[in-house]
């Protein structure tokens, strides 16, 4: 199975990353375009992964997208912002490859990522949460990437605003979601510089990591997970880390006493895939279709 070969497409909202690797982690190819419309890039992906002839696929994608494979949305981009990709089916593009294929959000294959081939190694029970541009996070329970009526979209959560911070949600539809109050454009929206060019403002990631940390301590009293892992352009600042451990222990106020808790350093930990998280992931999903 290790000779297979493996196509993998990240599906992002600005970008698609186009893959070819191997069951054991290892990509061989790889090369990217923009994410415009459909009639601008599909015909060309599909191209790309026929001439590598490819013995499976795997593809994560921007969402909301149908994942329930007895779904008759299984695979198509569904009520998105994206007008050209609204009801897509994608996966449909890719059925004249005559190739098994696998289908998951972008953050669920970051998960299947870092479990299969990163920091979470041998555990079945992880959350994984990306904080850039939006704020979304792929659940992993019980060795299974969890799935409902849609993808969990938890950086929809709604947190209390800091007293003072009134009004700097970017978020349409709640004024007080996770994602609206700590992804990268409300920092921009905030303090009128994007976070990388705000390292040296220590007021910044205090208000940050307050909000990241309240969002850790709704995951694991709701997910209980083995472990949470961070990435996303955000988390590139990683003087935030060790604030949001301490904050997240402190929102959990001793409620909950486990040993992974009593080692938070080794709980809410960094990415461990290099950014190439989601790309193993759609490696591993593509791996899974091979072998079904």
């Amino acid at each position: 199975m290790s000779e297979a070969r493996i196509g993998a497409l990240e599906a992002g909202g600005t970008k698609m990353v186009l893959s070819v690797g191997t069951a054991d982690g290892t990509i061989e190819e790889r090369t990217e375009i923009p994410t415009q419309g459909p009639a601008d890039c599909v015909d060309k992906m599909v191209d790309w992964f026929a001439a590598r002839k490819v013995d499976a696929l795997g593809i994560g994608a921007f969402g909301p997208t149908g994942v329930n494979p007895a779904s008759p949305d299984y695979g198509w981009i569904l009520e998105t912002p994206k007008t050209a990709w609204k009801h897509f089916d994608l996966l449909g593009a890719f059925k004249s490859l005559d190739i098994p294929m696998g289908y998951d959000t972008d953050v669920n294959v970051a998960c299947l990522g870092e479990v299969t081939y990163g920091a979470a190694r041998g555990l079945d029970n992880v959350v994984y949460v990306t904080i850039g541009t939006g704020i979304g996070a792929g659940v992993m329970v019980g060795g299974q990437l969890l799935h409902g009526m849609l993808h969990a979209e938890a950086g929809h959560i709604l947190l209390p605003v800091e007293p003072g911070d009134e009004g700097n949600s970017v978020c349409p539809y709640h004024p007080n979601c996770f994602e609206g109050l700590a992804a990268g454009p409300s920092i921009e929206h905030r303090w009128g510089a994007k976070a990388f060019e705000l390292a040296d403002r220590p007021e910044v990631w205090d208000l940050e990591s307050t909000y990241i940390a309240k969002g850790m301590e709704n995951y694991v009293v709701c997910y209980s997970p083995q472990m949470i892992i961070l990435g996303g352009g955000v988390m590139k600042q990683t003087q935030l880390f060790p604030m949001i451990r301490q904050k997240t222990l402190e929102y959990l106020n001793g409620y909950l006493v486990t040993k992974e808790l009593a080692n938070i350093d080794s709980y809410i930990v960094e990415a461990g895939c290099k950014g190439d998280q989601g790309v193993l992931g759609c490696i591993e999903l593509g791996r899974r279709a091979l072998i079904a």
